[in-house]
């Protein structure tokens, strides 16, 4: 098969996506024999190796990141052998991405285990190939079967990067070996206004030594630091290993940008000379979606909220509360309007309707914060009394932000909406809490939980003031009150969540575990 044929028999690619064609014919049989490589600088590097996400029952993307112009080419097969594997020519990548390329798989088989493999074709010397780089994923079932999934975030932040004399990264490589379906990573991937230092002095008198780069040695100001950002953090022996293994749900927060920031924010910070939050947002964005395996809609390429259906047991609605809220404020507005916005009307009306359409047994809300728990916003450029996260701290009926909670909660008690469960992220510790209408001040909705993990490898911190509007009961709490703040990966208070869907009783388990792996707590929820 010549390579123009090849080409017209795989699909076009749109925006740097292309989709599957199959094609029988192994990637590494070419028909003429590539050129002689006599170094490992003259092919296309693989330097972050690969990633699956948004995974389907019938389709995911398979991301990866080369060193120059070169093409991308994917195989897949439902053996490790590669038999029968079928084939994707797949979009160049160039530097306008910084050379990162996907291919969306289509036509895969539902509730199978998929191995890949890509290589990079140098496009100023096309028979020039990369190394293969390899990965692989499990499509959802449409029938029940056994479903799990982790969830964390808040990584590399605090000053806290990767040391490679303690093991890097160590939580992904303790999450890898729960073999979850996916990991829904909760936000702040990246610290992009969290410079690392060579060494960090610790308590006991030795030293944290950090992987450095040039990116990550000042705030992210433009879209090459940015980026910088999320490779420094690939560069991570664990979270490459994990990607290759364990597809991504990824959402953000505050830190992919600036601590707790907002859209058209002008900032204080003498530390930026790009001072408009919006701008430096944008440049956020585009590096994320960049380097993750996102799945562009065709419609609103940047956007971040979606949901994922995983067979009848389970569907994931990732909701993105930085895009669209209001400024952070007291956060006490009587009525819901621009500024008391956090989700937004649109996404709300979205989530809303996803919900009520959903047949899945469980639904889980992915939140990047959590309900309850108080964030007050402590930046020195902000007014003192305003507030980050959904509560407002004054503990009575909802206002602000909170009539978002209110409105969401009341809709689906009103639909009668079962099994609704959030997971979250982004206050340095883990815990379960129990929401009530029995303890609440607003008392029209069904009973929920919440369950809150990270960080994976940042400083701990909480834990936090807890607003009682929606009667939370705290049932564990992985730190103590009083405990000194920032403390260091290496104190091992670095947690994740497990949840794990039967796929006879239909039971939900989740628990909470720390940097060993080993279960604080956990509890099991029936199905309603």
């Amino acid at each position: 098969m010549n390579r123009r044929r090849f080409l017209r028999q795989s699909a076009l690619a749109v925006g740097g996506v292309a989709t599957t064609s199959l094609v029988r014919r192994p990637l590494w049989a070419q028909t003429t024999a590539p050129a002689v490589v006599t170094s490992d600088k003259l092919r296309p590097g693989v330097p972050y190796g690969v990633q699956s996400g948004d995974v389907m029952s019938d389709r995911a993307i398979v991301w990866s990141r080369t060193d120059r112009p070169a093409r991308l080419l994917v195989e897949w097969a439902t053996t490790d052998s590669f038999r029968d594997a079928s084939r994707v020519v797949g979009p160049a990548a160039l530097a306008e991405s910084d050379f990162t390329a996907r291919v969306d798989l289509t036509g895969l088989p539902a509730g199978q285990q998929i191995f890949y493999r890509i290589l990079f074709e140098d496009l100023a010397s096309p028979k020039v190939l990369s190394e293969p780089a390899t990965g692989r994923f499990r499509t959802p079932s449409q029938g029940r079967r056994t479903v799990s999934f982790a969830f964390s975030g808040d990584e590399a932040g605090q000053g806290w990067g990767i040391n490679t004399a303690w093991g890097g990264m160590k939580m992904y490589e303790t999450m890898r070996r729960t073999n979850p379906d996916f990991f829904i990573h909760s936000g702040d991937q990246i610290y992009a206004d969290g410079p690392i230092k060579a060494e960090v002095a610790l308590e006991d008198g030795t030293t944290w030594r950090n992987v450095t780069s040039t990116a990550k040695s000042k705030v992210a100001e433009s879209l090459e630091e940015f980026r910088g950002n999320f490779a420094y953090n690939l560069l991570d022996d664990n979270k490459r290993r994990f990607c290759a293994e364990v597809p991504m749900l990824v959402q953000w927060d505050d830190h992919e940008v600036r601590n707790n920031w907002y859209p058209g924010q002008t900032l204080g910070d003498e530390r930026y000379r790009v001072r408009s939050a919006s701008l430096l947002a944008a440049f956020a964005k585009r590096a994320m979606l960049e380097y993750n395996p996102f799945r562009f809609d065709p419609i609103d390429p940047e956007r971040i909220y979606r949901s994922f259906v995983h067979g009848p047991s389970l569907e994931v609605f990732m909701i993105d509360e930085r895009s669209y809220r209001g400024p952070n404020t007291p956060n006490r507005q009587t009525i819901l309007d621009e500024e008391s916005a956090f989700l937004g009307p649109a996404q709300l009306r979205w989530l809303k309707a996803a919900l009520l359409a959903s047949r899945a047994t469980w639904k889980v809300i992915a939140s990047d914060m959590p309900i309850s728990i108080v964030v007050p916003d402590l930046n020195p450029d902000v007014p003192k009394g305003t507030y980050e996260a959904w509560a407002n701290g004054d503990h009575g009926a909802p206002l602000g932000r909170e009539l978002e909670v209110a409105s969401l909660l009341g809709f689906i008690k009103q639909n009668l909406i079962k099994n609704v469960v959030w997971v979250t992220a982004d206050v340095h510790y883990a815990s379960a809490t129990y929401y009530d209408p029995g303890r609440a001040q607003f008392t029209d909705f069904t009973p929920f939980w919440e369950f809150v993990a990270g960080p994976i490898n940042a400083g701990t911190f909480g834990p936090g003031e807890i607003d009682r509007t929606f009667g939370p009961d705290v049932k564990y709490s992985s730190v103590p009150a009083g405990m000194k703040q920032n403390r260091p990966p290496t104190d091992g208070m670095q947690y994740f969540g497990l949840a794990k869907i039967d796929g006879a009783t239909q039971v939900l388990t989740i628990s909470l575990n720390d940097l060993t792996g080993k279960t604080l707590y956990s509890v099991d929820l029936k199905p309603a």
